[in-house]
């Protein structure tokens, strides 16, 4: 009998999860068995598959360029890839003897997963099936973790999404506010059939992400709670195993160094996988996710009971399907696991499905004619090849969308008065808005996140020593000699989205100095800052609510903020004025040196050092 998964979807999610009877196994076990259970040494094999951070990737398709995916490594994305590899497996292994699930960051990143939760929304009138739900339903997945990126719509979208799926979206640590009783189901089981004697239990146990409460606080906060991935795991796993589960496999939304982009703002560690494995006996192998890494396999001790867990990470986007391959032996009356491996296979090496091409090329076709609407022009072509590292106009464009949208928000207020500040990142090197005409999905390859728009107060002490914390992106140089551009950015792991470039002010970052004593030459209209000066700051929801870990900036006095998407403040900017023009906000706000002495040339080459107007 198969799980009625959307009757299971409207049960009491503390209820725990359902159990789900496979269909025929097709020789995978080894040797027989008599009644009753078999006899000692039986063996039996199976496999799971695991998919992260899909983010709404279902065809081999770059929305932003408007062509056919390709990076530098000549990677393939999306479901229907996958979906070709799942076949692939299941027609070695048996369908009955593998199960699939995911660890998360599903709904949002693609202007497909966008186009349905905000342009024609699944919980509209008509109310469409989400693109994810229906790839993954056609693909079959058994189960799938929440990762943090599902509440970025609000936790409507997502419960509409969950009702799309024909199977459960597990979150052990996402516990409703007022009852602590978990808001989503926390595991799911499985019943694998052998050819004789009982079945092999499967549990999967799914954990997302704590930072949610900071991330996404404006659509979470007094309504749900996100502890620790250690505690919730140390709950669940043992009551998975008194229910008779031979097998426990964690889909977790986090990743493995055991690190925390925000700090001690919260008291749970973001990338705690690898902490699961080692401090919570019980686990035999955990599909890690969130960090957007490619872990093949990766072996943690428990520190209890002295058995390794096997860890693995498939890279995003579906570039990679991870497989993990279990051998049980029959021992004392009951399955124990004899042995984990995992690797990961490459979605490059097959083509799509056309299962799941045929069914989504609709919703293809309308979210492409959607993204190649003409809203303006450009004046000049402008790239972000170069602003890791340089003052370019392409960013300088979005903090000049940004610092209007909240000077005029503050007029009439009390604040009106302050100067407007505003932080951007480089979030794609390969953004590009071309001169002449310029469509949807070209701003929005500035935008990919849909980050919202918030105003902060601080002071000058207080920007300070924001812009010397986001100074530490760059690896220290010493005078004298070439840079190298490629060697010089992403200092201890930093995104190139936790590097901020702020306009308003003028400064210089010395990478010749240690961090934390880089920015000089800070200055407003030519003097310099003082430290008990008033700035509002124009910055995204993501770094107010402590995305980053910068310092001030989420503790700061909140004077404004919008529900609206950057991305759609900026096109919306385009669309009125027609025109991107450069000359009217490209600046030159700062500039790396080595010991005073410039590392590049500015950008800007007619102007070797213009400043931005309400600066001079």
């Amino acid at each position: 009998m198969a799980l009625d998964r959307r009757r299971f979807l409207g049960r009491s999610a503390a209820t725990g999860a359902a159990v789900a009877l496979a269909g025929t196994a097709t020789g995978a076990a080894a040797g027989t068995s008599g009644r009753g259970g078999g006899r000692p040494g039986k063996r039996h094999e199976f496999t799971v598959l695991g998919t992260t951070d899909l983010h709404g990737n279902v065809f081999n398709w770059d929305y932003f360029t408007d062509a056919e995916f390709d990076d530098k490594d000549h990677n393939d994305v999306g479901l229907a890839k996958i979906a070709t590899l799942v076949r692939q497996v299941r027609a070695e292994r048996g369908r009955a003897n593998t199960l699939l699930i995911d660890a998360g960051d599903t709904i949002q990143g693609t202007q497909l997963s966008y186009y349905y939760a905000k342009v024609d929304p699944i919980t509209g009138p008509g109310a469409p099936v989400h693109p994810m739900a229906r790839a993954m339903n056609a693909i079959g997945y058994d189960a799938a973790a929440l990762g943090n990126h599902e509440f970025n719509y609000g936790v409507p979208v997502l419960r509409k999404f969950a009702e799309q799926c024909d199977f459960p979206l597990l979150a052990a640590n996402a516990l409703d506010a007022r009852t602590a009783r978990p808001a989503f189901a926390p595991y799911w089981m499985a019943r694998l059939p052998v050819p004789h004697g009982r079945p092999v239990r499967v549990a999967v146990l799914g954990l997302t992400n704590p930072g949610i409460a900071l991330w996404d606080k404006a659509h979470v906060q007094g309504k749900l709670t996100f502890p620790g991935l250690v505690e919730q795991a140390a709950r669940y796993v043992p009551r998975l195993r008194s229910m008779g589960a031979d097998v426990v496999v964690v889909a977790a939304h986090s990743g493995t160094s055991g690190t925390s982009s925000y700090g001690d703002q919260l008291p749970h560690v973001e990338n705690a996988a690898a902490l699961v494995a080692q401090q919570v006996p019980g686990i035999d192998a955990i599909l890690v996710g969130h960090a957007h890494a490619e872990i093949p396999e990766y072996r943690v001790k428990n520190e209890r009971t002295g058995r390794e867990v096997v860890l693995s990470e498939p890279l995003k986007w579906g570039q990679r399907l991870t497989r993990f391959d279990f051998g049980l032996v029959w021992e004392r009356g009951r399955w124990r696991v004899d042995s984990v491996s995992a690797r990961v296979l490459n979605s490059n090496t097959v083509a799509e499905d056309p299962e799941v091409v045929g069914l989504l090329t609709g919703e293809h076709r309308k979210v492409t004619a959607y993204v190649n609407q003409v809203i303006g022009t450009s004046a000049r072509r402008m790239a972000a090849d170069e602003a890791p590292y340089k003052d370019v106009p392409i960013i300088d464009f979005i903090n000049h969308v940004q610092s209007e949208t909240v000077r005029a928000a503050l007029v009439g207020t009390a604040h009106e008065g302050l100067p407007v500040l505003s932080q951007a990142s480089c979030f794609s090197r390969t953004a590009v808005v071309p001169v002449g005409d310029v469509t949807i999905r070209e701003v929005a390859g500035l935008y990919p996140f849909d980050n919202t728009l918030e105003a902060r107060l601080l002071t000058g002490a207080q920007v300070r020593e924001y812009l010397e914390f986001s100074a530490r992106y760059y690896v220290r140089t010493a005078p004298g000699g070439g840079v190298d551009p490629a060697k010089l950015t992403n200092a201890g792991g930093t995104p190139d989205y936790n590097y901020d470039a702020v306009s308003g002010l003028t400064y210089e970052i010395d990478i010749a100095q240690e961090p934390g004593r880089r920015i000089t030459k800070l200055s407003r209209a030519g003097k310099p800052v003082a430290d008990d000066a008033q700035f509002v700051l124009a910055v995204n929801n993501y770094r107010a609510g402590g995305g980053g870990n910068f310092p001030h900036v989420a503790s700061a006095r909140q004077v404004w903020s919008s529900s609206e998407e950057i991305r759609n403040t900026i096109i919306a900017w385009v669309r009125a004025r027609g025109t991107i023009d450069p000359e009217q906000f490209a600046t030159q706000d700062w500039q790396l040196t080595r010991a005073g002495t410039p590392v590049f040339y500015s950008p800007l080459e007619h102007r070797p050092y213009r400043q931005c107007p309400c600066c001079r």
